[in-house]
């Protein structure tokens, strides 16, 4: 019983070497294959569309600012989407999307704001929710709504209570 058992440990031994080898090689190998060229990292600087959208960013927020809002939060980013804008009129705490258009030719910057981007602004605005809450309101979940900002060639529109959950 004694050699069998010592017969098995020889033979897992061995294949364990051979295993090592085998790795070793193809280490080696690769190793010694020509390596492909990398690709450079992808440049930080952000794009003219992106230029634009802070751009468009920053002046509606000077706008809103003039106009009596006081700005929390901007640019707040999660898996589920973007916030441009987080803000506070009176006790309200307001989700602010900034929509710019050089042309109202498809309907304009307002109407760009469907269905599908509504529903990712509610989902970022929950994820949020909870932080806002504790930073601004003492834990306490504040009245909320999401209005629109629209830059255009006729200029600048604020419309407040744009969408909502219902």
């Amino acid at each position: 019983m004694q050699g069998e058992d010592s017969a098995i440990l020889l033979e897992l031994a061995r294949i364990a070497q051979r295993d090592a080898i085998r790795r070793r090689k193809r280490r080696l190998a690769a190793a010694a294959r020509p390596q492909k060229p990398r690709r450079a990292a992808p440049s930080r600087m952000p794009t003219q569309a992106q230029q634009n959208g802070l751009q468009a960013e920053s002046q509606a927020r000077r706008w809103l600012e003039r106009s009596g809002l006081r700005i929390l939060a901007r640019n707040l980013r999660c898996g589920v989407g973007e916030i441009d804008l987080v803000g506070l009129d009176g006790a309200v705490l307001v989700f602010i999307e900034v929509r710019h258009r050089r042309s109202t030719q498809y309907g304009g910057a307002a109407a760009s704001v469907n269905r599908q981007k509504q529903q990712r602004l509610m989902r970022a605005a929950q994820y949020f929710l909870p932080r806002l809450s504790r930073r601004y309101f003492d834990c306490n979940i504040p009245a909320c709504r999401f209005d629109v900002v629209a830059l255009e060639p006729s200029g600048l529109r604020w419309y407040k209570h744009a969408f909502g959950s219902d």
